[in-house]
């Protein structure tokens, strides 16, 4: 064998173990990061998630200033099944959407509703949050068991929410109020007949404050869907994640979570 031969050999030899040895070693391809797929995430092996942080129980601060809530405990169990970091973006509602159209996060976790409008534009994971709205009336009070039972009746609502255009459909009378917890202080000095509003808030006021002496005496047909919202090219993660929240569901998790916050399961 010439020299020249013997030259040439050794550069294969070693130029095959430098290829090897890249591929080996350094960054992993997107297909290898965590969680098995990339899904096209803002940052490759963590789930950056959208939230107010002001929104209790949801989302929020507690004493020792960490964000806790019912929806950073689903997103970190999710999280946690798809085999990825988790980082909250904390974001003022109204800029929320536009956060998630400029690519600063993957998803928004921040009980947001399913409704047609926002369907045209962004994708929605299966609900992990289902409420109806609820009349809220005094224990002792029998005189209400219907919408229909709130003609003629006295009604604290918000004047800027849904619940009010339901009372006033019903045949109420509305006080106007500036929120739930007037509406409640109205409803518990005997003021008001009843108060409509969402599920989740009388839970939430009942898990907090209770014994409250009231109760719900009737609850909408068509309750309110909330669920993790994305952009539309997002559909791996969203099948992705709707894959883990059926088995956050199966194992009970997503129910431990609600019991904890709400005193009931309101994922399903």
């Amino acid at each position: 064998m010439s020299r020249r031969t013997t030259f040439s050999a050794i550069v294969l030899a070693v130029t095959a173990v430098v290829t090897l040895s890249a591929c080996s070693s350094g960054t992993a391809s997107p297909e290898s990061s965590a969680g098995g797929e990339d899904f096209g995430l803002v940052q490759a092996g963590t789930l950056t998630v959208a939230t107010e942080g002001t929104y209790r129980p949801f989302t929020f601060h507690d004493e020792s200033g960490d964000l806790v809530g019912f929806d950073v405990e689903i997103a970190e169990a999710v999280a946690d099944k798809l085999g990825l970091e988790i980082a909250f973006e904390e974001t003022q509602w109204d800029a929320i959407f536009a956060g998630l159209d400029a690519g600063r996060f993957d998803v928004i976790a921040n009980q947001v509703s399913i409704n047609p409008e926002r369907e045209e534009k962004y994708l929605f994971t299966d609900p992990y949050t289902v409420s109806p709205g609820v009349i809220v009336v005094p224990e002792d009070d029998d005189s209400i068991s219907s919408f229909e039972d709130l003609a003629g009746k006295t009604t604290a609502q918000s004047l800027t929410s849904n619940w009010y255009e339901l009372a006033q459909e019903s045949g109420a009378t509305v006080e106007a109020v500036e929120g739930w917890a007037q509406a409640v202080a109205l409803l518990e000095q005997g003021r008001v007949d009843a108060t409509i509003n969402d599920n989740l808030t009388f839970l939430d006021y009942e898990k907090s404050e209770g014994p409250t002496g009231l109760k719900i005496a009737a609850e909408t047909d068509d309750p309110a869907y909330n669920a993790f919202a994305l952009t539309k090219d997002k559909t791996d993660l969203v099948a992705a994640i709707d894959d883990a929240l059926a088995e956050l569901r199966e194992e009970g998790v997503l129910a431990e979570i609600s019991e904890k916050y709400f005193g009931a399961d309101v994922t399903q």
